[in-house]
């Protein structure tokens, strides 16, 4: 990882593999911390759509080309468990139907399930709050998890996960507001609704930047420490989230802390 670099990621680990098709896909953290996945060879720019096209330039990917003959591309356009939203051509068709059959193989050597598919609307019985909408840095996310139960991305000395959680007992902790939960870019989405949002605005901005970089104190205080994993916040969504919506703040024994 270049000391310049903008993004703290490590690259060795950061590969996966997509959940509907199977095959291969590599993690990148866009301009606006957003994740990516990328197919993980380049293919030649000269066959790739202008609007699929993707550069990476210290460690953050970028979503048009550099002016080199190769690019990357989303996996997104090649998977081929997903409908492709525009025209590619026979190249990338092509390369569609190579990850389709390695699709069939590896499920039919049951190497890979697909997974199920999800469901909008919460389980009978779930308590959508387990995902709770968080306010910071004037904008609003959706945890992967419980505020108090987020653990640090950070890397150890040991080259481990860091096992702390973000939520720092001896520091100023956010409040459960209800707030509008008012339309984004546009949409109609329960303008006049108030929704419960773990609100951090009050607290400083470096410790506002810490809870977005989802990192323990102590690696806070680290910034040239690497991150092992991408922070695990998604952009608000009224319309994507609904089930995540509470209209009512959580009781006091789920505030604690």
């Amino acid at each position: 990882m270049a000391g310049t670099s903008p993004s703290r990621l490590l690259r060795a680990g950061q590969s996966s593999r997509c959940r509907q098709c199977g095959n291969r896909i590599d993690l990148y953290q866009c301009a606006d911390q957003r994740p990516i996945a990328l197919h993980p060879t380049e293919l030649d720019t000269v066959h790739v759509p202008e609007p699929c096209r993707w550069h990476l330039g210290g460690g953050i990917a970028h979503p048009h080309g550099d002016g080199r003959p190769w690019c990357r591309i989303p996996h997104a356009v090649l998977c081929p468990r997903r409908t492709p939203l525009r025209r590619t051509g026979p190249y990338i068709e092509a390369i569609r139907r190579q990850l389709a059959v390695r699709t069939r193989r590896l499920t039919d050597t049951g190497a890979f399930t697909p997974a199920p598919p999800t469901s909008d609307s919460p389980a009978a019985g779930t308590d959508s709050s387990a995902r709770p909408v968080v306010q910071m840095l004037l904008c609003r996310y959706l945890a992967e998890g419980p505020v108090e139960y987020l653990r640090c991305v950070g890397q150890t000395r040991h080259r481990h996960r860091c096992p702390q959680a973000v939520l720092a007992r001896t520091r100023p902790v956010g409040v459960w507001r209800l707030l509008p939960s008012g339309p984004r870019r546009g949409q109609l989405a329960l303008p006049d609704a108030l929704m419960a949002v773990y609100d951090l605005g009050q607290l400083s901005y470096s410790e506002q930047v810490r809870w977005r970089t989802q990192r323990c104190p102590q690696h806070a205080a680290t910034p040239g420490a690497a991150d092992l994993t991408l922070a695990g916040w998604q952009p608000f969504d009224p319309l994507l989230h609904t089930a995540h919506i509470r209209t009512s703040v959580p009781h006091p024994e789920a505030r604690r802390g």
